[in-house]
């Protein structure tokens, strides 16, 4: 699900001497081979909707 991920809204927390041109993009993609880790904030995930994905897929692999 978080292969490619789309970052909308972005900006930056550093404080820069002199910012560089990519913090004028505010929508990117991110190309899913270079990403390490992800971490979204828990209100933000539908935990409902993950467990029952993971539930359908264990019944399909055992039938």
């Amino acid at each position: 699900q978080y292969l490619n991920p789309k970052l909308t809204e972005i900006s930056s927390t550093h404080t820069w001497a002199a910012p560089p041109p990519q913090l004028s993009v505010k929508n990117c993609f991110i190309r899913g081979s270079v990403v390490r880790y992800v971490q979204l904030p828990a209100d933000e995930v539908d935990t409902q909707l993950l467990q029952d994905a993971a539930r359908k897929e264990a019944l399909q692999q055992k039938q």
